[in-house]
């Protein structure tokens, strides 16, 4: 246990953002499982959840959660499997 007035105060921050990003990896998370079901019902509003879960990740990296390129790579993963309109 830390017991400077520095490292306290780091240990509460650290654990308010762990809380904070744990939330935003679940809304990315249930995002991208709603379209991969719609992507595998061949649902119409595929397209839609995958601009969804792809703005949800991309507002991760602006956050923090996610590193750019685990993004980026996600986002190309997830755009594969759209099929062609």
């Amino acid at each position: 246990m830390a017991s400077h007035r520095s490292a306290l105060k780091r240990m509460r921050q650290d654990e308010a953002k762990r809380v904070r990003k744990a939330s935003h990896r679940s809304k990315v998370k249930t995002a991208i499982k709603k379209y991969l079901v719609a992507v595998a019902d061949k649902d119409p509003n595929a397209a839609e959840l995958l601009r969804r879960a792809s703005s949800l990740v991309q507002k991760g990296v602006g956050k923090g959660v996610f590193h750019l390129n685990t993004a980026a790579r996600t986002i190309s993963r997830l755009a594969k499997k759209l099929p062609p309109a």
